[in-house]
């Protein structure tokens, strides 16, 4: 199973809208993949809401895409209150996990994508190397959720068809 994590709870964020744009392209080759979004979930403390979603979607994934906005030079607290949150060992110990960083700057949120990086490795994670960062965000994203440049679409492309073989 993959699961494709949207990485902040800010509603209307790019960063929901990307995510689904991951999960329309992984749907077309596996139908073992699911949308998290961190909108309107409590990640604060293990509720019984939030121990069910670990159950039905964190515990039983082998693969994760981390789909990250940029917040002050980094991602946003709430992901990582998310997976203090969870059962560690079970969620993501020797498991995968493929980055995008999204941000309206140059850098693509380089440095949230690092940070994170550090971050899944201290959680024995297994880190995909191709890390993409897309700036310009808020130019780069049309309307409907799909990206104006024919390079930043086959980019997604490659990395998501070199993870599928991760």
């Amino acid at each position: 199973m993959i699961t494709i994590i949207s990485g902040t709870n800010r509603a209307g964020s790019n960063t929901l809208k990307v995510a689904e744009y991951y999960y329309n392209i992984v749907r077309q080759r596996t139908s073992d993949v699911h949308l998290f979004s961190l909108k309107d979930m409590d990640v604060h403390y293990r509720s019984e809401a939030f121990k069910q979603v670990e159950s039905e979607w964190l515990i039983p994934s082998e693969k994760f895409i981390f789909v990250l906005p940029e917040y002050n030079g980094s991602f946003p607290g709430i992901l990582k209150t998310m997976m203090d949150s969870s059962d560690i060992r079970k969620c993501w110990w020797h498991k995968k996990a493929l980055l995008v960083g999204l941000a309206d700057g140059r850098g693509g949120n380089a440095r949230g994508l690092d940070h994170l990086s550090n971050i899944l490795h201290y959680l024995k994670m297994h880190v995909h190397y191709n890390k993409l960062p897309i700036s310009k965000i808020n130019e780069e994203l049309l309307e409907d959720g799909s990206f104006k440049h024919d390079s930043t679409r086959m980019n997604i492309e490659q990395q998501i068809e070199a993870f599928m073989q991760f």
